[in-house]
């Protein structure tokens, strides 16, 4: 083990206490190992540069430039005279003034000469709008041994790191030309055979090629073999999590001929969609088999997933199991209840009178619930009188028993902590399978990163009857007649005898006032509330309509009593916050208007949108905002009024976010591995890495003939990592 120690050294004795310091609390870097993995985030050369023409304000920047002026101002101040050097800076795109004031004007009046070439960082500012970098920090670019240094400059590409206002790039630069002959000694993870076979370099060579590149060329070789080095370890960790669960025992569940499925299926009013068949044989081909079922089913909104669901919960209970399916928040554990049992008509009254002969029971458990129905309610779990059992984390909770638990499903995998799922696959006398519901789509390379424990199945078919969705912006600033033409097409739907929803950010009571006066004392208009709407819609544009409002901080029942009064039609108009987001399934419902629209998220304003169009009349989706047009947000607006596939919507919203909160918040808050693989850009190294990973872990399960790879898998799988994806 004499190799790993150069990597895993301490960067204390290799750079010193204070520089070591500096690194460990601002850049989460401590050893040698960390530090030859902290990449530039892009080259310089000596003639171009991070263009003048567009620096981001309020950003701590790098830019190599030269000095075209500086000029010393003498002022008065309050203690007599006081001077500022102002030096303007151009690199052919652009210019920026720098400004130095007071004692620290002398160093720069000397080195910032016209002509002179230098590295400033600092933080971009406006004054007199004009952009400018207050006291930077600089490095000349020249050689200061003579002209071997300034070769050894002249042509080269200058790497600027991703850095902090305490540590410049060329700081971390000269920190990494201190440790980098250690990459000598980097292991390299890859297996030989693949290496040669995909024609990657080696790690060493990389780790020289990324740092200091002499050319282009340099930094691609680099960068296609730390990629690869990325997407290989995370894939060959997953491909071991799913090895060692296919090796676990579990109950085989296969449907009984003549049972509750068929009878089921023999009163559905509509045929399965081709999706919705194809989706329920993979199902029933795992739960078939004597290992967990780990199944990821990923849907469009509407496209029929509880139903794929119920039947595999049918079919395990059949085979003499139980299944309980976990809902991220009672008002869609309610839902899920209502219409399990609404579809299931006499087969959910087992043991009740006017039960169907082959009936069982479909029982609700939430924190909610009343004493006696609790009490009720875990009897029929653990005398197994229960076959199906919906819940929020209730049904973690230790004193819920099964009598044979053999099925888990789990909707809406992002609202769900994995400690919580495994808590919940602790309840059985063998592990149940587990199948994992997500309406959010996700690109097939995230699903591969992040959920690559799971095996995937997608229903991308909407079933028969389920009616179009137009969607539009309403940019209520510019054009505010278009706000009231809104208005007058929901009067228009209720006219028509449909209903309507209008999304508000904010709930709008003291709790939420709070936020409010920060947000005015920040100068930013607050959240619309839906209180505040409601009140102003009910006696305005939507005066003499049945407007009722719901949201997250009532009180069960109430929220439970307005869901129903909507269902029934004796409502209009529901003004609601994201509580609707999920499951909630109300056919009339036609239109919806979103305020603020730009507050939420792209996948979240698909997922909101679905809730409209679930019946044979169009659904109307409208977007209102008051964001300019040529902002960033309107472009997130129209991307989603663009499209109703939610793929496509989950490539735009990844595309604008930083893939490191994607995948940072479905580990569970673990730092992002990647720092080089993007998820989006590097879809063929993923599915690639991750063929590679499935055959090495078939031919070698405990990597004994790797060492390398297994002591790079120990770096990924920290313990915290090691827990989560064991909890996974």
């Amino acid at each position: 083990m004499g190799d790993v120690s150069a990597l895993d050294e301490p960067l204390k004795k290799q750079l010193g206490a204070a520089t070591a310091k500096v690194m460990a609390e601002h850049l989460d870097l401590h050893t040698v190992g960390d530090l030859l993995h902290h990449y530039p985030r892009r080259y310089a050369e000596r003639g171009e540069l991070t263009t003048l023409a567009d620096l981001p304000l309020d950003e701590h920047v790098t830019v190599v430039a030269r000095v075209a002026d500086a000029r010393v101002l003498t002022f008065n101040g309050a203690k007599g005279r006081g001077q500022r050097l102002e030096v303007t800076i151009t690199d052919g795109s652009g210019r920026l003034q720098l400004v130095f004031f007071g004692k620290g004007v002398h160093k720069p009046h000397k080195d910032l000469l016209p002509g002179t070439r230098a590295m400033f960082a600092g933080k971009v500012s406006v004054f007199n709008r004009k952009t400018q970098l207050a006291h930077p920090a600089y490095e000349l670019l020249r050689g200061e041994d003579g002209e071997s240094a300034v070769d050894s400059w002249a042509g080269a590409l200058i790497p600027i790191y991703p850095a902090t206002t305490k540590l410049e790039s060329w700081k971390i630069a000269k920190a990494v030309d201190a440790v980098l002959p250690s990459a000598q000694e980097a292991l390299d993870p890859l297996p030989p055979t693949l290496r040669d076979g995909r024609g990657l370099i080696g790690l060493p060579d990389a780790l020289r090629k990324v740092h200091r590149p002499r050319t282009r060329a340099d930094v691609a070789e680099a960068r296609d073999r730390l990629k690869w080095d990325e997407a290989f370890v995370l894939q060959v960790a997953l491909a071991r999590r799913r090895f060692d669960d296919a090796q676990l025992p579990a109950q085989a569940r296969k449907p009984v001929p003549g049972g509750l499925l068929d009878a089921f299926d023999a009163k559905l009013p509509f045929t399965l969609t081709e999706g919705q068949r194809k989706v329920s044989k993979e199902i029933f081909d795992d739960l078939a088999t004597e290992h967990p079922m780990h199944r990821l089913l990923q849907g469009e909104v509407g496209s029929g997933k509880t139903m794929v669901a119920l039947r595999a919960m049918l079919a395990v209970v059949d085979a003499g199991g139980q299944a309980a399916m976990l809902a991220p928040t009672e008002v869609l554990a309610q839902q899920h209840h209502r219409s399990v049992t609404e579809m299931m008509g006499e087969l959910a009254e087992g043991g009740m009178l006017g039960g169907a002969e082959r009936a069982t029971k479909v029982v609700l458990l939430t924190g909610s619930m009343g004493a006696a129905a609790r009490r009720q309610a875990l009897l029929d779990l653990v005398t197994g009188e229960a076959g199906i059992v919906i819940g929020t984390h209730a049904l973690i909770e230790d004193k819920v028993q099964f009598h044979d638990l053999g099925l888990v499903v789990v909707d809406e995998q992002h609202r769900f902590g994995v400690e919580q799922r495994d808590a919940l696959r602790g309840k059985g006398k063998q592990p149940p399978h587990l199948l994992v519901m997500t309406a959010t789509p996700i690109p097939r390379t995230v699903a591969m990163t992040v959920f690559g424990d799971l095996e995937t199945s997608v229903l991308d078919q909407l079933p028969a009857g389920r009616s179009p969705i137009a969607s539009h912006v309403v940019p209520a600033a510019d054009k505010p007649h278009f706000l009231a033409r809104a208005w007058e097409r929901v009067r228009e739907e209720v006219e028509n005898g449909h209903q309507a929803y209008v999304v508000c950010p904010r709930i709008g009571d003291e709790e939420d006032e709070k936020k409010k006066a920060r947000d005015e004392t920040a100068d930013k208009r607050p959240p619309l509330a839906v209180l505040e709407v409601a009140d102003q819609l009910a006696r305005g544009p939507l005066a003499g309509l049945r407007v009722e409002v719901l949201h997250g901080r009532m009180a069960p029942d109430d929220k439970d009593a307005v869901m129903r009064r909507f269902a029934a039609g004796e409502a209009d108009v529901l003004v609601a916050t994201t509580v609707i987001e999920v499951g909630v399934n109300v056919p009339n419902a036609t239109a919806m208007v979103i305020m603020d629209a730009d507050r939420f998220g792209v996948s979240q304003l698909h997922q909101l949108r679905g809730r409209v169009g679930r019946g044979s009349a169009p659904g109307l989706c409208l977007l209102v905002t008051e964001m300019p047009e040529a902002s960033p947000a309107r472009g997130r607006l129209s991307a989603v009024a663009a499209t109703l596939d939610g793929f496509e919507l989950s490539r735009v919203d990844l595309e604008q976010r930083r893939e490191g909160d994607v995948l940072g918040q479905a580990q569970s808050g673990v730092r992002s591995s990647l720092r080089m693989l993007a998820v989006i850009d590097d879809e063929e190294i993923i599915a690639a890495a991750r063929e590679e990973a499935v055959a090495v872990v078939a031919a070698d399960p405990g990597l004994e003939h790797l060492p390398e790879l297994r002591t790079a898998l120990d770096a990924l799988l920290d313990q915290e990592r090691e827990r989560y994806l064991d909890k996974g």
